[in-house]
């Protein structure tokens, strides 16, 4: 087990004591016989890592399978033994504009936790930094032998907190970095917004293509666990065989699901918002080109007015400069005025019907 890619590993006894371990099956059986759990955190576990685990702490195959492949859905499963739950911490970074989530599968026994981490997330440390804590003492409330009961932790004796309260915990500061997610990616909508109805001409559609392409990635992590989270709330199942949260203690995940709630209806929201954005700034940009493209029109019928008009004195000038012998009006005695007085009718008749037009 030591070549395991162990983060942190520390045994949680029951009268409140800590201490780390290194050997996983040892600490498994000291918390069965004498309380408390285990808890294994993993960063990056390979299939084989978490098949070395699967045996001694009866991981379901399914759910390994799960925590090794990273891209899931947020969810909550029950197995007869344990709880498998999986959980999207985010982070906006804002010089980027990007949200960056990571993904946390978290198997909750009876005597045993394992965090399972994909991507850079502090959640997970967090959390066990709170349980280091000894005036941050959280009790053991619903703990029973071979029975997970997902539990919240309230304030009590000098006792270690159940793993199923760790798993709140956990869930808990997930959902508030989704709200402060939700606050850093309504400063960026705003400032769009300001920006596309300012009435200037600079390009925004790439920005509001990209924020709205993050906002969805955000939605993934936010919206599926809503549901999971309501039908515990309700005391309905989570999934197979799951055990309802005990009525004293709803409050406690209503709370959380009410902020998730929150964040999943901002995100749904802004994605509306950038949608309408996006098709106002396009219609801006297509008033602007048709404008561009009337202004065209309207200097094309100007240049073509006065290239007729040219055309006139240029095309008898042109007939006049031919350099024949015989041309019968060069011996015309008025020919000259004649042919100017021509040329300038022609042109005042085709201006005055250009204008009559409105090409001049």
């Amino acid at each position: 087990m030591a070549e395991l890619p162990v983060v942190a590993c520390k045994l949680y006894q029951a009268d409140g004591r800590q201490r780390q371990v290194s050997d996983l099956e040892a600490a498994l059986a000291t918390a069965r016989a004498d309380g408390g759990f285990v808890w294994i955190g993993l960063h990056g576990a390979s299939a084989r890592d978490l098949q070395r685990l699967a045996v001694p702490f009866g991981l379901p195959a399914l759910a390994v399978e799960d925590a090794i492949n990273a891209h899931q859905r947020p969810k909550f499963e029950q197995y007869p033994d344990l709880t498998f739950a999986v959980l999207k911490p985010v982070r906006y970074v804002d010089h980027d504009e990007v949200v960056d989530i990571s993904e946390v599968a978290v198997f909750v026994g009876a005597h045993f936790l394992i965090t399972v981490r994909h991507g850079e997330s502090s959640v997970v440390a967090d959390v066990r930094a709170e349980l280091d804590v000894p005036e941050l003492d959280l009790a053991a409330l619903g703990l029973q032998d071979g029975e997970v009961d997902l539990d919240v932790p309230l304030p009590g004796g000098p006792h270690a907190p159940a793993p199923a309260s760790v798993l709140y915990r956990l869930l808990d500061h997930v959902v508030d970095g989704y709200g402060d997610v939700v606050e850093a990616i309504a400063v960026d909508v705003e400032d769009i917004e300001e920006q596309v109805f300012s009435g200037g001409e600079d390009e925004h559609a790439e920005r509001i293509y990209k924020l709205k392409r993050e906002v969805l990635e955000f939605k993934r992590a936010v919206v599926p666990l809503v549901n999971p989270l309501q039908r515990l709330v309700e005391g309905g199942p989570v999934g197979p065989r799951a055990t309802a949260v005990a009525e004293e203690k709803r409050p406690y995940y209503r709370d959380v699901l009410d902020h998730l709630l929150r964040a999943a209806d901002a995100v749904d929201g802004y994605d509306r918002l950038l949608t309408d954005v996006l098709q106002a700034h396009l219609t801006q940009v297509s008033v602007r080109q048709n404008r561009v493209t009337a202004q065209q029109n309207e200097d094309m019928r100007r240049i073509s007015a006065w290239a007729a008009i040219a055309l006139v004195p240029t095309a008898i000038a042109g007939i006049y400069g031919m350099n024949f012998e015989h041309m019968p009006e060069l011996g015309t005695r008025y020919g000259y005025p004649v042919v100017l007085a021509v040329i300038v009718a022609v042109c005042v008749g085709l201006y005055f019907l250009f204008r009559a037009k409105k090409w001049l």
